[in-house]
Order: structure tokens, then C-alpha cells, then sequence
């Protein structure tokens, strides 16, 4: 005797909550049967019922956004259960700016590394070739900034001291 209707596996909410999974389940969309943890911290934390609720004052096209923001609060309270997932934003805030900081750091320091353009320096120096997005110095020309004295004689010259003598 063969059955008029095709198989429906239930969906992880009706499987953990132990009931029948009928083809109008709120929760099957959204707790496909392969994701059985995904339900259970939800469950955990919210509660079936409440998320029910939520999902069926929601207009269609927010539940799954609604649902996914749910699944990953739960998992970052299992995880966290003080702080949830504001433990994890406060957590990268703190490394942007640590990273804010060691950015301005390196480009201040680079900027100590710029020469402004003068009669002195060829012009060639100052020029820069694009290479698929990163600038270089072009490598024919030598910097002033090396085998010199920065005290004494800033755009050439070697050797001297502060006294002047070179």
C-alpha cells in the first residue's frame, strides 16, 4: 500500500522538540534537519515558543534574516554567556583600533622618509612607476638618504661630522 504523499523529514525543531513536522511548520524553512544544533542553542536560549512568536509577527521576507540573527546571538551566548555576541563586537572594535593605531603609526613613520622636491635632487627621483597598484621608487636612481649625513649636508655628501667638516 503506497502512500499518496511524498516523505517530509522533519525539520530540526520538530525533531528536537519531538513532534510531527506537518508541511506548514514555521520552524522547517529556517532549521533545515541538516543544521540540528542551529535549533538547539535557539532553543536554548530563547525558547520554541517565543521564537514561534517572533517569526509569525514578522513579515515573510525578514524571517530568515530574523532567524539567522537569532541563530548567531544564541551561539555567541552558548559561548559567551555574559557577554553574547556583544563580547565578540567589543572584541573587534578593540582590534580596529589597535590596527587604526599601528596603521598611523607606519604611515607617520614613512612620512619621515619623504623628501620634499628641490633644485638639488634630479627630477627623475621623484618620479614613481605604477606596479598593478603599489608605487616604487624607479630603481635606476639612487635615494639621497643613504651614504649621507642628515646633520650636515641633507642632499649628498658623506662622512661629515656635526662640526661641519666633511
Amino acid at each position: 500500500m503506497a502512500s499518496s504523499s511524498s516523505y517530509h523529514p522533519p525539520c530540526a525543531a520538530c525533531k528536537f522538540l519531538r513532534r510531527k513536522c506537518i508541511p506548514a511548520c514555521t520552524f522547517s524553512p529556517y532549521f533545515p534537519p541538516e543544521e540540528p544544533h542551529k535549533f538547539a542553542n535557539v532553543h536554548k536560549i530563547f525558547g520554541a515558543s517565543n521564537v514561534a512568536k517572533l517569526l509569525n509577527e514578522l513579515l515573510p521576507h525578514q524571517r530568515d534574516d530574523a532567524v539567522n540573527s537569532l541563530a548567531y546571538e544564541a551561539e555567541a551566548r552558548v559561548r559567551d554567556p555574559v557577554y553574547g555576541c556583544v563580547g565578540a563586537i567589543t572584541f573587534l572594535q578593540r582590534q580596529v583600533e589597535r590596527l587604526q593605531r599601528e596603521l598611523d603609526a607606519a604611515i607617520a613613520d614613512l612620512n619621515q622618509f619623504e623628501m620634499p622636491p628641490t633644485a638639488a635632487a634630479p627630477m627623475e627621483f621623484n618620479r614613481r612607476v605604477n606596479d598593478g597598484g603599489r608605487f616604487y621608487q624607479t630603481p635606476s636612481l639612487q635615494s639621497p638618504y643613504w651614504n649621507h649625513d642628515i646633520y650636515n649636508n641633507p642632499y649628498g655628501g658623506g662622512g661629515g661630522g656635526m662640526d661641519g667638516s666633511n
